[in-house]
């Protein structure tokens, strides 16, 4: 699932490490969530999107991602 949070993170001027720290989970956490290869789960994602001032919706580009799944299901 694509995400802003390498986007978020690096305007905040936050290593990973330093977001991994702030929502305890591992940096491997956040390395994945930005490399689109791990969804964060709501509360996660909540975190995140606190600590950055943004919507959960806008954290995790839920309108852009819902459309490319729906796209993706109408190609069945």
């Amino acid at each position: 699932m694509k995400t802003k949070v390498k986007e978020l993170r690096t305007a905040a001027k936050l290593t990973q490490q330093q977001l991994a720290d702030l929502v305890h989970v591992s940096s491997r956490t956040i390395i994945s969530i930005e490399k689109e290869q791990y969804s964060p789960s709501l509360m996660l994602a909540y975190r995140m999107a606190e600590i950055f001032g943004v919507s959960v919706e806008e954290l995790c580009c839920l309108k852009e991602n819902r459309e490319r799944e729906d796209r993706e299901y109408e190609n069945l």
